[in-house]
């Protein structure tokens, strides 16, 4: 993965949602084990406190537990639990924006229905 430094978004940010796209892909399994932060860090050539602070988050969001002594480890409905959270979180603000920007620029409904459905069927 390639970190965007132009981003407003924080490395560490981007740190967890890479694992999280793992845990998606499911090259992360359930019960399994996750890079340590000092791995991230030497993966990514970031520092080792920024990739901890992308572990964190998922700690706290309850997608990672951590075994002491052993590491950190993917929760077992992890994945369910990231699509419903990008479910009813980034989709539903990125479905807001667009609704917004049809309304400025006078697309009708049906319009944009069709064009959300060519779009998901080209892609």
């Amino acid at each position: 993965m390639d970190f965007n430094a132009q981003s407003t978004t924080p490395i560490y940010i981007q740190i967890a949602e890479w694992l999280e796209n793992e845990i998606l892909a499911e090259r992360l399994l359930p019960e399994g084990k996750v890079y340590s932060q000092y791995q991230l860090a030497e993966i990514f050539n970031i520092n080792p406190a920024t990739a901890g602070k992308g572990l964190t988050i998922l700690v706290e969001n309850k997608i990672l537990f951590k075994k002491r002594g052993l590491g950190m480890f993917v929760v077992a409905d992890a994945k369910e639990r990231i699509l419903v959270t990008r479910r009813n979180h980034n989709l539903t603000k990125m479905a807001q924006v667009i609704v917004q920007e049809a309304k400025r620029l006078a697309v009708p409904d049906e319009e944009l229905i069709t064009l959300i459905k060519q779009i998901q069927k080209e892609g």
